[in-house]
């Protein structure tokens, strides 16, 4: 069957440090049907000089004020031709250059009905050290998705047909937007896991592993689920709200360098590769 074109959205604001490692990994890729999509949010750092620099490497950018990730996202749909779509931030970046080649393989294979599959990414501390993967099979990760956003986004393939279906993301969501678009699918349909590989590598620190933003994000995600009917908290929902606010207890009561040891501690216990101290 013929290889799909994949459209590869990439939404930065400021992110002069690491865009350059996303566009040359995207550039690098084996698989030559694809095409790079850089919406920036108007930077003040050197970002678009550096957009200019690539613009070969670049099917369309544009840098201009933005009200947040999911307007440059959309705005990148606005431009892209795929028939697969996927998103990547500033501090993402494929992990090697067989990524789009592997997956594309994989998505010729895929039924017509699904338009959502996923493989793994890889977690990074600030500094780019590998943590661990995440991303399971979608039969576990189904049992959760209602509750939390239980599969990564970056890297995700979304078939055209989602959007085309059920509209853009939600611009009044600032953090759980890709949660809630996920949400309009995977309620009534089914997404496919692709074993085996990694495609993302990202980074956690600062604004990832802060107990307040978690909370903002897991409220929004209430948003989202209430959006689509889910009008009472679910356990699991409540249960990592929990743990959120045990982590803001501990930041508050011995100092987050404390908290994250004794967190850390904690994932040790458990037989569970550090984090905390990590981001």
């Amino acid at each position: 069957m013929p290889l799909p074109f994949i459209s590869v959205i990439v939404a930065v604001y400021n992110g002069a440090n690491t865009i350059q490692q996303c566009i040359d990994s995207i550039a690098q890729q084996t698989y030559p049907n694809k095409e790079l999509i850089v919406i920036d949010g108007g930077s003040k750092d050197g970002t678009d000089s550096l957009l200019e620099a690539n613009q070969e490497l670049i099917s369309y950018w544009i840098s201009e004020p933005d009200s947040g990730i999911y307007s440059a996202w959309n705005k990148g749909l606005r431009q892209a031709k795929g028939e697969w779509i996927c998103f990547l931030g500033a501090d993402d970046y494929f992990w090697d250059e067989l990524v789009l080649e592997r997956m594309a393989e994989q998505l010729t294979m895929i039924s017509a009905d699904i338009r959502v599959a996923y493989g793994q990414i890889m977690l990074l501390s600030n500094d780019g050290e590998s943590l661990y993967p995440i991303g399971e099979s979608w039969q576990a990760a189904k049992r959760r998705f209602s509750q939390v956003m239980s599969i990564p986004h970056p890297g995700l393939m979304h078939r055209r047909g989602l959007f085309e279906q059920h509209g853009v993301f939600d611009e009044s969501f600032r953090i759980a937007g890709d949660y809630e678009l996920l949400m309009r699918e995977l309620k009534t349909a089914d997404a496919i896991f692709i074993p085996d590989i990694i495609t993302v590598g990202m980074r956690q620190g600062g604004i990832s592993s802060s107990p307040s933003n978690s909370a903002k994000t897991m409220w929004e995600a209430r948003r989202a689920q209430k959006l689509h009917g889910l009008y009472l908290p679910g356990l699991i929902w409540i249960m990592a709200m929990a743990r959120i606010y045990i982590r803001l207890l501990l930041w508050n009561s011995i100092g987050e360098k404390r908290a994250k040891k004794l967190l850390d501690l904690g994932r040790k216990l458990k037989g569970l590769p550090p984090y905390w101290t990590k981001t």
